[in-house]
């Protein structure tokens, strides 16, 4: 409990230096826990590993769980959900600072197994973000869900993320990736491997796409170690999602609820490496208590 309090207060704090403002929602009475708090409670019970509101309440201290209903702390921290990004943002921005070396990839969430796709009612309350079968060729797994499709720096800080259906290519991903970056150079896995989008991206935006060729490709060249090397720190990310944060755990039974829980994850992660940095720590030592 104690740990929990140093960790809520000191995030608490990285939070204050990007929003001056407490509450964002319309409230016609002033909340006795503010929005901001909320926020801070929220990422401090991800960083903890705590995904369920049934345990954080069980475990939160009287200090806080007295200003709060656990219904009206899911329904706000819901609306709140465009706040967190905004901060998130924000936050990655600071720690990215000059980088112009990105890894672009994406991992598999499955919802549940394939057997009870067909019954299943979870994310399902709207067809165009209902979840939907896909295949993950580096795994060799077919599984029912969503892809997190993301874009993070070279000394492994999210700079954007997107979640889609499983059905949906990789490649299709680098549509939206010119909204947000620009004169860089992206790296990416085979799934990527596309002339069309390479010219696109480096015409537009100048991102020159970094991806291995196939054996079997006209004047076949190997990509360097230096790229095959770096790639691999997108992955290392997301097996600390995986392992610490607990991504694959799905409690939620609707999409706003679900991509809430995701974003949150990513946030935690995100201000764990802030609060690093600020400490001259390595910014990737995610399992170091945070104070």
């Amino acid at each position: 409990m104690n740990n929990f309090n140093t960790k809520y207060v000191k995030i608490l704090e990285i939070l204050k230096q990007f929003e001056t403002k407490s509450n964002f929602l319309n409230q016609i009475r002033c909340p006795r826990l503010s929005d901001i708090e909320l926020i801070a409670l929220d990422l401090t019970a991800e960083s903890l590993g705590i995904d369920s509101e049934y345990q954080l309440f069980r475990v939160l201290p009287s200090s806080l769980s007295s200003r709060i209903e656990r219904s009206v702390y899911n329904r706000r921290r819901r609306k709140l959900f465009f706040i967190k990004e905004r901060i998130r943002k924000a936050m990655s921005d600071k720690l990215i600072g000059t980088e112009n070396h990105f890894i672009v990839d994406s991992m598999p969430l499955e919802i549940c197994k394939l057997s009870r796709s067909s019954r299943t009612t979870i994310c399902k309350e709207d067809y165009l973000t209902s979840p939907s079968k896909g295949y993950c060729a580096s795994q060799k797994l077919h599984f029912y869900g969503y892809k997190l499709h993301a874009v993070c720096s070279v000394s492994g800080v999210f700079s954007n993320f997107e979640l889609t259906q499983a059905a949906v290519h990789d490649i299709h991903y680098l549509k939206n990736i010119k909204t947000n970056l620009y004169s860089c150079v992206l790296i990416g896995d085979k799934g990527y491997l596309s002339a069309d989008y390479q010219l696109d991206l480096f015409t537009s935006n100048n991102i020159k796409l970094e991806v291995p060729m196939r054996v079997n490709q006209h004047d076949y060249e190997k990509q360097p170690y230096i790229f095959r090397k770096t790639r691999k720190r997108i992955e290392t990310l997301f097996s600390q999602l995986c392992d610490q944060f607990l991504i694959r755990r799905n409690y939620a039974k609707s999409f706003d609820g679900y991509k809430n829980r995701i974003l949150s994850k990513i946030t935690a992660l995100t201000v764990i490496q802030l609060i690093n940095k600020l400490l001259n720590r390595n910014i990737n030592n995610i399992k170091t208590l945070v104070v």
